[in-house]
């Protein structure tokens, strides 16, 4: 998968050291996958959510900060849509980001 882009991530760990690990395991594993489906995707990600118009939802740091991205399977391409806090997550609109 491609993702776009790493950049954020880096600038949210800069500033949340506590969880720099998982999301460069994160971005290490889906750069490396090739899933064609959501369902291949919840095999390595069971805790994962899927959302409307293409979001999916990561927890990090055992659901401490959330991760949205866009997938799309047929392309094998991620948009990185949001990264924050579990507090930050609650106050936006999760399938329109």
């Amino acid at each position: 998968m491609r993702i776009i882009s790493r950049r954020t991530l880096r600038e949210f760990w800069i500033r949340h050291t506590d969880c720099e690990q998982q999301l460069k395991s994160w971005y290490r594993e889906t750069e490396k996958a090739s899933w064609n489906n959501p369902n291949e995707m919840k095999l390595e990600y069971p805790s994962a959510s899927i959302l409307e118009n293409d979001r999916i939802v990561f927890n990090i740091k055992g659901n401490k900060y959330r991760l949205i991205v866009k997938m799309n399977f047929e392309y094998q391409i991620i948009w990185i849509k949001f990264i924050g806090t579990h507090t930050e997550y609650d106050k936006i609109d999760a399938n329109n980001i």
